[in-house]
């Protein structure tokens, strides 16, 4: 590269990372706020709208109940993936919505929930609402003249199916109405009998008038007919210290981690800090283009994306240092560092992003949104460390700065026998493991459950409490919260404030008789609170049945793609399923840390568990990258065992490395933040230390235990 090439690659990073700092924090038109304070934040960090409806006619049965929360729960994703459905007492449901302050707007938008009929030119009821599976608005292009027609598209069940087919037969070139409430909302005709369940209203709409009428098939296809209870405008669960505590966290670890790579890694570590700046600074601009909604969980799938970002850098300086202490030129061990890494970045991160991907297209509530963050800090890192980085270094490199010494070499390093020590690594293992079932036995003897379970997986008793003032939320924290769960033996208590009043509304577990009056004692006793203004309803969890089988379903059909991904990549079905042990390893002993220690298990638990999933994943594939290209060029004298342990302690580096850098980011949330985020952090720091030693001691050694039992065979 030449020189005044090299300057104006350096000029124009000092340009993008100068843009990206001001279009963070201040935006363009100078009267906007910058990207990082126009991202989207969930019902947790900023609050949002809260609807209730009721049933309109008689007690529905608990079956109908959870299957319209389910419809509703896909219904609001809508607006975002991290809103939240659940019931009230017997007949009531709420739906709160994140970043959102326009109550009459969703209510507008959603629609009145109703009853649905399609009737043909008699008034025979033909079809429900409830034989409707989807209606979503379209755009689609006349084959023949190739204008665009906007209609609707109706999925039907298989009753529905059947009866739909019967009804078009029997109706063609006839007027089937859809009927809602009573009052015909759509009156098309039928030109054909539709036996496949899959239907379209066409005939001259505007997109806005095919997307009100799918909007109201939508919401008249619940088993349950509602009407709207009350709306409001809720406040943030966590608060503002919640975030300002995070993202100082943040920041500081951020620093952390650069230090530490230009300390390690010398000017390629400078090299990379400026990439992961600029990592930075995109995830937050493409956080706020997307308009992706951002959680507690999905902080996770951002901090795992700054480990992968580092980790890119690591394996590739790493790669350097050994072509350096081989003997090559600077030029020559930067070229090839970046062509020997190429392989294990893109293993490791598009199996993780296949991960993502699936668990995006299957998930619902929290599993899509940490699916989304996940996936945009893969690719953003990918670029980063491929593109960014390797113009920089090579930049400077270009403008003279060749010396070895800027660079650092790699001396040949005794090879550590892993293997030797298998069976203490295996045992260890078997007991962390062993020591979750354990746990949970005794506690579910002890009739405290297998595992702490919040509000989010069992429901609880929902108090709404109106006080003598407005208080704030770091108040109600300090003040009111230590009350609370000194009476009702809570120690996972919620709360809401709704705006505009000073009523809160406080989430508890389930209380019986006596403890609503001890509450109500204490409440009146040290608040001065008026007891007739204080009202209890149990409430059902927010993740219902459906949505975690859900997740558990798009888990499993994400471990089998990356599983086919890596037998792929490495021809050797070993690989991949002693990468799924050990992944399966690191989950068990992350949930062992739940059981034994009582963490609280609720929406961030999904989040932790599919964190761990994909930072196992990357750890693995790097070792097993080396362990790959050793095999091909082993000499004679080497065995199979040499091999290993050979490709375990070149890699070692860059696995104590990048688990030291995320583990930095993760402990000073559990440091710094505030009593959820540090029941949010702790697992995670658990599931990165677990990650660290599976990865180094037993993923391999399982590899060569299969590989030697199967060949003996």
């Amino acid at each position: 590269m030449k020189k005044s090439r090299s300057v104006l690659s350096l000029v124009l990073t000092a340009v993008l990372v100068g843009l990206l700092a001001f279009t963070t924090a201040v935006g363009w038109g100078g009267s906007h706020a910058g990207a990082a304070k126009n991202i989207k934040l969930g019902l947790d960090l900023a609050g949002g709208v809260s609807i209730t409806y009721q049933a309109k006619d008689g007690r529905p049965s608990d079956s109908e109940m959870k299957d319209t929360i389910y419809k509703l729960q896909k219904r609001v994703e809508q607006y975002s993936t991290e809103a939240g459905v659940y019931q009230e007492g017997d007949d009531r449901i709420t739906i709160e919505i994140p970043g959102v302050t326009d109550a009459n707007m969703v209510l507008t938008e959603l629609g009145k929930p109703g009853s649905l009929e399609f009737q043909d030119e008699e008034g025979n009821v033909v079809l429900k609402g409830t034989d409707v599976k989807s209606a979503e608005a379209v755009i689609r292009e006349d084959s023949a003249t190739g204008s665009k027609m906007n209609m609707v598209e109706l999925s039907l069940t298989a009753e529905g199916k059947k009866k739909f087919a019967e009804a078009t037969e029997a109706n063609i070139g006839k007027v089937i109405n859809i009927v809602y409430d009573g009052e015909v909302i759509s009156d098309p005709v039928v030109n054909t009998a539709i036996t496949d369940g899959q239907a379209v209203i066409e005939g001259g709409f505007t997109y806005e008038e095919v997307e009100e009428l799918a909007s109201t098939i939508r919401i008249g296809g619940l088993k349950v007919e509602l009407e709207e209870l009350n709306s409001s405008v809720v406040g943030a669960q966590l608060g503002e210290e919640a975030i300002s505590t995070s993202l100082l966290a943040g920041a500081i670890g951020l620093v952390i981690v650069l230090l530490f790579m230009c300390f390690a890694y010398r000017l390629p570590g400078v090299a990379s800090s400026i990439a992961l700046c600029i990592y930075t600074g995109l995830v937050l601009v493409c956080l706020n283009a997307f308009e992706i909604t951002l959680t507690l969980p999905g902080i996770a799938g951002i901090i795992l994306g700054i480990g992968m970002a580092v980790d890119a850098n690591v394996i590739i300086f790493a790669r350097v240092k050994e072509e350096l202490g081989a003997g090559k030129s600077v030029k020559g061990a930067l070229k090839t560092g970046f062509q020997k890494a190429l392989s294990a970045i893109l293993d490791g991160n598009v199996t993780t992003l296949i991960a993502a991907l699936v668990l995006g297209l299957m998930g619902t509530g929290s599993v899509k949104g940490f699916a989304q963050t996940l996936a945009l800090g893969i690719i953003v890192s990918m670029f980063t460390a491929l593109i960014v980085t390797r113009v920089i270094i090579f930049a400077f490199y270009g403008i003279g700065l060749r010396s070895e010494k800027l660079y650092g070499v790699q001396k040949e390093r005794q090879t550590i026998n892993f293997l030797g020590k298998r069976k203490v690594f295996f045992a260890i293992s078997i007991a962390l493991v062993l020591s979750g079932f354990v746990a949970m036995g005794v506690f579910e003897a002890k009739g405290d459950g297998i595992l702490n379970y919040s509000l989010e997986f069992k429901g609880g008793t929902a108090t709404n409490v109106t006080f003598n003032k407005d208080y704030s939320i770091k108040e109600i924290d300090s003040d009111i919260v230590p009350v609370i769960e000194e009476v009702t033996g809570d120690v996972n208590v919620q709360t809401q404030k709704i705006k505009g009043t000073n009523e809160i509304v406080i989430k508890t577990q389930t209380l019986e008789l006596a403890k609503r009056e001890a509450l109500n004692e204490a409440l009146v006793e040290k608040f001065q609170v008026d007891e007739s203004l204080i009202t209890y309803n149990n409430i059902s969890s927010t993740i219902s049945s459906e949505m975690r089988n859900d997740a558990i379903i798009a888990v499993l059909v994400a471990t089998i793609c990356m599983l086919a991904y890596i037998w792929l990549r490495f021809k050797d079905f070993r690989f991949a399923s002693s990468a799924i042990i050990a992944l399966l390893h690191d989950v068990l002993v992350v949930l062992a840390f739940y059981a034994i220690a009582r963490v609280s298990v609720g929406n961030t638990f999904i989040a932790c568990m599919l964190t761990i999933v994909g930072y196992s994943i990357n750890a693995t594939i790097v070792i097993f990258d080396r362990i790959r290209e050793e095999n091909k060029t082993k000499q004679r004298k080497d065995t199979l065992e040499d091999v290993v342990n050979k490709s375990i302690t070149q890699t070692l580096t860059r696995s104590v490395y990048t688990s030291f850098t995320t583990f930095v980011m993760v402990a000073l949330l559990f440091v710094m933040g505030v009593s959820s985020v540090k029941e949010f952090a702790a697992p995670l720091m658990v599931g990165v230390a677990v990650g660290a030693f599976s990865s180094v001691c037993i993923t391999g050694a399982l590899w060569y235990v299969m590989k030697t039992k199967v060949e003996a065979k």
